[in-house]
């Protein structure tokens, strides 16, 4: 009886330790028996982020254009503002992605933001910039049993391209289109997991696995975790970011209608106002997407359907091995099909 007694209160003990790591960000959530959570498989693949950093020009605000945060950094939810904002005082540069995770039978499809409030420039000729600047990744992740699955894939958007990896020892090889290179993991500080890497290339933020990105001088590393914080400058190379649910109450998709964060179902509203543009070719209007607005024209699959059809993606991008479901779970981008469609129709290309 005593040894069982001791053995309950170390399993008790290691249980308030575990939640407690977990509270402050320095342990991924281990679940018992309960089913994992959205959130919880979202923290475990979430990538361990290269962003380069270019701190030259005025538009550059020091390095912070290259900064990842939140839409409403500012304070609000007004697209059309960001640009000005971002140079302001009292604007926060706390690190954010956003996710959403769909589920079919067999798989889970995890879809990964980050937004920038500048795609800028310092090059005076045939170089464009604009107002917000949305790029990032979906990964697929097999149901095997196991309490996280196991990564299988990636596409990657890097302007108006998309790109396809898998990581080594993958069951998933090329399909429609050929697999352009080898996702990479490395291991956390944070915690116990070894996380795919990606990256992003400083101004125009075209977001691409590791190393075919890179950070070139300065460049932030950024990592998954329950924490937010700010780069001390623009060569942190340990920034912890925290996940944000792209379906969340009050959330980006719950916004998608708000004419003020969005120009037309999946392109970010943005203008021309403040300095965007000057001293460069131009600034373009409504040029940066969100996920169900992400498109690559000379693929198959339509526009935004690397976020509300992963299944379908990933079976044109790759060959997949026995009978993965094309039948959803858990989608909610399906009550608004209809509307995508239309809006996959009717919405001018992606210019990213």
């Amino acid at each position: 009886m005593l040894d069982r007694s001791r053995n309950a209160g170390r399993s008790l003990a290691a249980a308030v330790l575990t939640a407690a790591l977990v509270a402050v960000g320095l342990a991924a959530p281990v679940p018992a028996s309960a089913a994992v959570s959205r959130a919880e498989l979202a923290l475990r693949w979430a990538p361990i982020h290269y962003q380069d950093v270019d701190a030259t020009g005025s538009h550059a605000l020091g390095g912070r254009s290259d900064y990842i945060t939140k839409v409403d950094f500012d304070g609000d939810l007004n697209g059309r503002n960001n640009w000005d904002r971002a140079g302001q005082a009292g604007a926060s540069f706390a690190a954010h992605a956003y996710y959403s995770v769909l589920e079919t039978s067999t798989h889970w499809y995890i879809t990964y933001l980050f937004f920038h409030p500048r795609d800028w420039t310092d090059h005076p000729f045939f170089e464009t910039e604009h107002e917000n600047d949305g790029e990032g990744v979906l990964f697929a992740i097999e149901r095997d049993g196991s309490t996280y699955g196991v990564l299988r894939s990636a596409v990657s958007v890097a302007h108006s391209n998309f790109y396809s990896y898998a990581p080594a020892g993958s069951t998933w090889s090329g399909g429609r289109e050929n697999i352009d290179g080898t996702l990479q993991l490395q291991a956390s500080p944070h915690d116990s997991f070894l996380h795919p890497v990606t990256a992003q290339e400083a101004q125009g933020h075209g977001l691409k696995a590791y190393p075919q990105y890179n950070i070139n001088g300065d460049g932030l590393v950024y990592y998954p975790s329950t924490v937010a914080e700010t780069p001390s400058d623009g060569n942190d190379r340990d920034v912890r970011y925290a996940l944000v649910d792209v379906f969340a109450s009050g959330g980006l998709w719950a916004q998608r209608a708000n004419a003020n964060l969005f120009a037309n179902l999946g392109t970010f509203a943005g203008d021309d106002t403040g300095d965007c543009g000057v001293g460069t070719f131009d600034c373009s209007t409504n040029s940066a997407n969100a996920p169900w607005g992400w498109d690559d024209a000379d693929d198959l699959p339509g526009r935004g359907e690397i976020a509300t059809d992963p299944a379908k993606l990933s079976a044109e991008y790759f060959t997949i091995p026995g009978s993965p479901s094309r039948t959803y779970s858990y989608n909610p981008y399906a009550s608004a099909a209809a509307a995508l469609a239309e809006a996959a129709r009717t919405a001018p290309p992606v210019v990213d």
